[in-house]
């Protein structure tokens, strides 16, 4: 090829990156460690006339590479937007705060003006979201509209630091006569838990310009979600409220009722997997029948959900001319509740909106139990509970009175979080016993099932956990068992190892990451295929890159073993 063409083919893929004010370089899997790694980078970005946007998504950024890309940043005024997420992919924790203050001191000495600052999974934990305080506090940040911190790690200490940072954000830019006007939050799968939900809420209430906020699985209970409703209710302008996998209970239920009554602008309520109970359900029904005229989706889906409920529920969309959706999947109608359901929909001529109905759990007939006031204790009891909560919250867990009995094989068949604890303490040697060890692939069915339902809760990591350690040891201690067979299954399930057979991969690899990084840890491991695995691992792939925190995790142990 001449020259000639060369220049014209490098000119018309920087076109293609470049459009409107952007500067892309997602997705490239750049490893740029050093000053002369970046150089290609830096000269762009120095090139660029009128630079808004910058995208480094999906590549991995060193310390000393940060520094010189920050010093091209410091003559870019006109940035406003910065793509930077998953951008440390591989590297160790202590190396992102440093890489961040840099890459802060370049915007703020450009006197740049962002709007829109997006640091999602990059697993940098509490030190991290440090890395960026100051940026935050900076002049630089007073016209932020748009902070999406997901899949970070932060946990409780990393949400308060966040917390002060947006206070005095707040203070500084409201001495100017320009407060601070967020209008997007995102900070799912960050382990916020009651304490870091707290101290945003406290931060949110005195921003009060919130419209969208996201805050999946955090493991906040009702104190965390009754703290957020109290805010929200002084956020007139929310139009998405997403908590998706926390745990409201009743008391949580009731007080995000009570404020959605005085919210006017609302499209989108995902309380999906949150536990809002019959009663709770009802409560929120209430609140949408006198109220929420623009809603569009309304999730409440896996919530443990009765018959009458979740049919005050459907009465109480009829008005809502606007909506589009209506989940109230894995709840326990029963195939009666599930017809009824659909009637009072079609009766409204909006059977349209339903979801699907297909995990139902079938109806109970048990009644719910009511929830301790402060300072009561339970009666003793048996029957194991339905959910348990993390112990050092100091929360009751809500139980139902006689949950319905659990065995290995409905677990396996159907696994979910409840159903393993319902197994009980010898949960563990139950599945283990369940599962033909001397076959590869079904311990990989087994191991993909047990840790398809891990969460960050003590008690159901502690049992995933517990039945990875009995399942694994007996597999791998097991002379005819073949060990590298295992992980060649593993890794084509996890989609990571391409494969002739039709095997469909799992969607959501963030549990089987969590359970490995703890089986590579235990002396049962065989060491041997630690190389292999990180291999693997380290590959970009796009399934590992939404489970960022979990691979970072992975990373850093098999880098160790």
């Amino acid at each position: 090829m001449a020259s000639e063409d060369i220049a014209k083919l490098a000119e018309t893929l920087a076109k293609t990156q470049v459009a409107g004010g952007l500067l892309s370089f997602k997705g490239k899997s750049l490893k740029l460690n050093t000053a002369e790694d970046a150089k290609d980078v830096i000269k762009e970005i120095e090139d660029f006339d009128g630079l808004e946007a910058l995208r480094l998504e999906g590549n991995t950024v060193g310390v000393e590479a940060a520094r010189v890309i920050a010093k091209a940043l410091e003559k870019k005024s006109e940035l406003k937007r910065c793509h930077w997420s998953d951008m440390f992919t591989g590297r160790l924790r202590c190396e992102i705060p440093p890489a961040l203050i840099s890459l802060g001191e370049g915007l703020i000495a450009a006197g740049a003006q962002l709007v829109e600052l997006d640091l999602s999974d990059n697993a940098f934990g509490p030190d991290g979201v440090r890395g960026f305080e100051a940026l935050l506090k900076s002049s630089t940040c007073f016209t932020l509209h748009e902070l999406k911190l997901n899949n970070c790690g932060m946990g409780i200490g990393g949400g308060k630091i966040l917390a002060a940072a947006l206070t005095e954000c707040h203070r500084k830019s409201s001495a100017q006569g320009k407060p601070l006007a967020l209008k997007v939050f995102v900070a799912g799968r960050n382990r916020l838990e009651n304490d870091g939900a707290t101290a945003l809420a406290e931060a949110f209430g005195i921003v009060g310009t919130l419209e969208e906020v996201h805050m999946p699985q955090n493991g906040i209970n009702h104190p965390g979600v009754t703290a957020l409703a109290q805010a929200f209710a002084i956020n007139p302008l929310l139009r998405v409220i997403n908590l998706n996998d926390n745990t409201f209970t009743e008391k949580g239920a009731v007080a995000m009722a009570k404020t959605l009554k005085t919210l006017r602008q609302v499209e989108v309520i995902n309380f999906g997997d949150c536990l809002v109970r019959s009663k709770g359900a009802v409560a929120i029904a209430d609140a949408v029948h006198g109220g929420l005229p623009k809603l569009k989706e309304l999730n409440l889906s896996f919530c443990e959900i009765r018959r009458d409920a979740a049919l005050s529920v459907a009465e109480a969309v009829a008005d809502k001319v606007e909506l589009e959706k209506l989940d109230l999947n894995g709840n326990t109608l029963g195939e009666e509740g599930c017809e009824q359901l659909q009637e009072v929909l079609d009766g409204f001529n909006m059977a349209r909106v339903l979801a699907s109905l297909s995990d139902d759990e079938g109806e109970e007939e048990e009644e719910e139990e009511e929830e301790p006031q402060q300072g009561e204790q339970r009666e003793e009891s048996t029957t194991p509970p339905r959910k348990i909560l993390d112990p050092n919250s100091g929360e009751p867990a809500p139980v139902l009175s006689s949950p319905p009995p659990a065995d290995v094989s409905t677990f396996l068949a159907f696994p979910s979080p409840e159903k393993l604890l319902r197994l009980g303490p010898k949960s563990s040697v139950l599945i283990a016993q369940q599962t033909d060890t001397s076959d590869p692939e079904k311990v990989v069915s087994a191991f993909l099932k047990v840790s398809s339902v891990f969460k960050d809760e003590a008690t159901v990591r502690s049992a995933v956990q517990d039945a990875v350690d009995t399942l694994m040891k007996k597999a791998f201690s097991s002379s005819s068992f073949n060990s590298n067979a295992f992980l060649t299954r593993l890794l084509i399930h996890m989609g990571l190892l391409k494969s002739e057979d039709k095997i469909k991969a799992i969607a959501n690899l963030y549990g089987p990451l969590m359970a490995l990084n703890h089986m590579v840890q235990q002396e049962y491991f065989p060491k041997a295929l630690a190389p292999l695995l990180l291999a693997f691992v380290t590959k970009p792939n796009g399934a590992l890159e939404s489970c960022s925190f979990a691979r970072h995790n992975l990373l850093q142990t098999l880098y160790k073993v």
